[in-house]
C-alpha cells in the first residue's frame, strides 16, 4: 500500500529550464549549449548541488572549462532566478495527495544557491512534508546513501513510497531499494500512473 509520494523538484514540480534562461540573455543556440557545456552539464555543477564546493570555487571550475566565455558565465549565473519556474499544478497537488492522508517528500539535487535564488518559484516546499536536499546531506542522486538516507529519516518501507523524477538514471538508483517509480514527463501522466498504483 502506498502511504508516500516522493517528488524530484527540478521539472516536476517546478520547471529548471537553463536553455530558456541562457537564450534570454541573447545568446544563440550555439552559444546556449557552449554555456551549458560549462556550467549545468558540468561535473562541477554536481559537486555544487552535493555542497562540496563553494559558489566561488564552482565559479572558477566553470571558468576553467572555457575560459574564453568568462564574462557570459558570470553574466549568467548572477542571478538564476528566472531559470526557475513553479508549475501551477504544484501546490494544488501537493495539497490534494495531503488531503487523502498521502505524505508527500522531496528528494532534490537543488543546489543551495537555487534554493535560495529561486525560493519564489520554489513557494511549494513549505506545503509538503519535508525530504532531503542534497546538498545538505553531501549526497546526490543517483547516489544510493540519498535513498536509503530518506527511508530511515522518515522511518519508511520502500514498498510504501513510489518516486516521481524525470531522469531514468535516479528512478533506476531508486528502484534498486524496491520503491516505485514514476518517470515524469506531464501531470497527466504522472497521475495516470499514480491511480494505476492506487494513489489516483
Amino acid at each position: 500500500m502506498i502511504t508516500t509520494i516522493i517528488f524530484d523538484i527540478g521539472n516536476v514540480l517546478a520547471d529548471f529550464s537553463w536553455k530558456k534562461h541562457y537564450a534570454g540573455f541573447g545568446y544563440d543556440e550555439a552559444m546556449v549549449e557552449r554555456l551549458a557545456a560549462a556550467t549545468v552539464k558540468s561535473p562541477a555543477w554536481n559537486e555544487y548541488d552535493r555542497g562540496i564546493l563553494t559558489e566561488e570555487e564552482t565559479l572558477q571550475a566553470f571558468i576553467r572549462l572555457d575560459p574564453e566565455i568568462e564574462p557570459d558565465i558570470r553574466r549568467t549565473l548572477a542571478d538564476v532566478r528566472t531559470m526557475v519556474k513553479r508549475n501551477d499544478y504544484a501546490i494544488p497537488w501537493i495539497q490534494s495527495l495531503k488531503s487523502r492522508g498521502y505524505r508527500v517528500l522531496y528528494l532534490s539535487n537543488f543546489s543551495e544557491k537555487a534554493q535560495k535564488d529561486c525560493a519564489a518559484a520554489l513557494d511549494f516546499i513549505p506545503y509538503m512534508d519535508g525530504g532531503i536536499l542534497s546538498y545538505r546531506e553531501k549526497v546526490i542522486k543517483p547516489m544510493p546513501e540519498i535513498y536509503e538516507l530518506l527511508i530511515q529519516r522518515y522511518h519508511l518501507t520502500p514498498e510504501e513510497c513510489v518516486f516521481l523524477d524525470d531522469t531514468q538514471v535516479n528512478l533506476d538508483a531508486a528502484q534498486k531499494f524496491g520503491i516505485h517509480t514514476i518517470h515524469f514527463r506531464t501531470r497527466e501522466q504522472a497521475a495516470a500512473e499514480l491511480k494505476a498504483l492506487g494513489v489516483e
